[in-house]
């Protein structure tokens, strides 16, 4: 099979598609033929030699395909299934991958939706489960219009929570379309967040690390009250809390999303889409940072 792999540790051009074997799932996983794999931050983290530092190395955590093969012990799903889920070994950049974690893709979903899914939906519902927001709270999430960041808006106000996003001017009717209060950050954000909630708010989450772990510690009344997914040297600075798979994943959230999809509750902002040979461009845009939603490789047809 065809797959994403670097044999050295730099930029893009480290990447390579090579011919791999097929891999086979072990217990209580399947294997599937790859139709589309989720491009993430930590894939060009891995790449720099920032993570994992074993070579050669594949590429990707998440995807979404046809099942073609059962691992012993799973009944859940048959050959043929369309599923989305995480590929714990990272080799979802593949034609064929073996997911360890699954589930059936909502019917209004295509496959490439399906695979901007997993990290992101993960990611922010594992940080509001540390933050316990819930009905009633007022939660402040700071870089909201990003992938990640909305998904945590649309999700928190699910739960019923009040949502206040920060993001630039330009992102404000997409926050708002999705249940936030939209602010700008910058200079004299902590007063604009105080017009719309003067006396603070319950829970802050950062997912821009952008510096403002001081700001989000006195609306929220304390750092007990902040989790960061990105300002690691912050939250060690400040005493918050920083949020990583290290505490446990909140796989539950692939099957709420599924029911908030297809309630129109739910949607994921696809920013651009690659060929698998086009692995190496797609991590030159995702770094750059300029394209606003999620990037995603197409695998198969």
């Amino acid at each position: 099979m065809k797959a994403a792999q670097f044999s050295r540790f730099g930029g893009p051009e480290v990447l390579e598609i090579v011919d791999l074997p097929d891999p086979h799932p072990g217990t209580g996983e399947i294997r599937i033929r790859v139709r589309a794999a989720g491009i993430n931050a930590s894939d060009w983290k891995k790449r720099r030699g920032l993570m994992d530092r074993e070579l050669p190395q594949t590429m990707g955590y998440e995807a979404a395909g046809i099942v073609d093969e059962l691992g012993p012990g799973v009944t859940e799903v048959a050959i043929g299934d369309r599923v989305f889920g995480f590929a714990n070994d990272g080799a979802a950049q593949a034609e064929r991958a073996v997911l360890s974690y699954y589930v059936p893709i909502p019917p209004s979903l295509d496959f490439v939706d399906a695979a901007a899914l997993p990290a992101t939906v993960e990611t922010a519902a594992r940080a509001l489960n540390q933050l316990g927001v819930a009905s009633g709270s007022t939660v402040l999430i700071n870089g909201a219009s990003g992938s990640v960041g909305s998904a945590a808006v649309q999700l928190a106000a699910a739960r019923g929570a009040r949502v206040i996003g920060t993001g630039s001017s330009a992102t404000h009717g997409f926050l708002r379309s999705i249940g936030a209060e939209a602010v700008a950050y910058g200079d004299g954000m902590v007063d604009r967040i105080r017009v719309l909630a003067p006396d603070g708010v319950d829970r802050a989450l950062d997912v821009a690390g952008s510096g403002v772990l001081p700001d989000l510690i006195e609306l929220a009344r304390g750092p007990q009250h902040v989790i960061t997914i990105a300002d690691f040297a912050g939250a060690q600075r400040y005493g918050v809390r920083f949020s990583s798979g290290e505490d446990g994943r909140a796989f539950d959230a692939l099957v709420e999303v599924g029911v908030l999809i297809e309630s129109g509750q739910f949607a994921i902002r696809i920013g651009q889409t690659f060929g698998l040979s086009e692995v190496a461009e797609a991590h030159r845009v995702g770094e750059a940072g300029r394209v606003r939603g999620k990037l995603v490789l197409v695998v198969g047809q």
